[in-house]
């Protein structure tokens, strides 16, 4: 029984190989990370901020924000990554919601809203009917996160320490997908996830309700611009 799924990790935990799998599926995802890029585009209000809060050392040759550069300085000091989320936090919710309402008004059964930090900033689960987990044991995490990354035992572990640790937020997820193993074994708790939450008729009403508003707005627009064309 749901509408907005949260749907969170850690940093390596293999959250994109579950995100890869749901799209196969047809499921309507909201890409945190993808609004975040896109909210601090040259020329838009969280970029200038940025650049006023971080300096222009942060940019690449061509004005966009280095991430890397970035990440360097918010994962070494709490308080800037702190900034850095008031700064960009409102203007991705804000896109959010937009997309959000497009899924709604298109009748999906369900919502996913991939928010790397769901957890850690803790103000979005309240919307959330669930929150789903891509969990993977500490060992196996270091280990992915220096591979993938090329970095040493010290970096990996102070970036995986930024974060809540994945145990802490298993207690707090009303769903875990474990993706110690291999990819078949998570597909397979994917599909079961996927079946339990297609069987969910939450908010239809709501749906309904916001339609109909919709389609009585348009009545109402067309009624007046013939009124005034006569």
């Amino acid at each position: 029984t749901m509408f907005l799924v949260g749907l969170s990790g850690g940093i390596a935990s293999g959250k994109s190989t579950v995100v890869a799998v749901l799209q196969e599926l047809g499921c309507a995802v909201i890409d945190a990370d993808v609004i975040a890029r896109e909210v601090v585009q040259p020329h838009s209000k969280a970029h200038r901020h940025i650049v006023r809060c971080f300096g222009t050392e942060i940019l690449s040759e061509s004005g966009e924000i280095n991430r890397e550069a970035l990440g360097n300085i918010i994962f070494s000091q709490p308080e800037k990554r702190q900034l850095l989320n008031r700064i960009t936090h409102p203007e991705i919710q804000k896109e959010m919601l937009k997309q959000i309402l497009k899924y709604f008004l298109l009748g999906y059964r369900y919502v996913i809203l991939d928010i790397p930090l769901l957890f850690e900033t803790n103000r979005l689960t309240k919307f959330m009917k669930y929150t789903v987990l891509v969990y993977c044991d500490p060992p196996t995490q270091l280990s992915r996160l220096m591979k993938r990354n090329g970095l040493s035992r010290a970096q990996a572990e102070a970036r995986i320490a930024s974060q809540l640790p994945l145990d802490e937020k298993r207690k707090l997820a009303t769903h875990v997908i474990d993706n110690s193993g291999d990819r078949e074994s998570t597909r397979r708790q994917v599909l079961r996830l996927h079946a339990r939450l297609e069987d969910s008729l939450d908010f239809l009403w709501a749906r309904l309700v916001l339609g109909t508003a919709v389609v009585g707005f348009g009545g109402l627009v067309y009624l007046l611009l013939r009124h005034f064309s006569s």
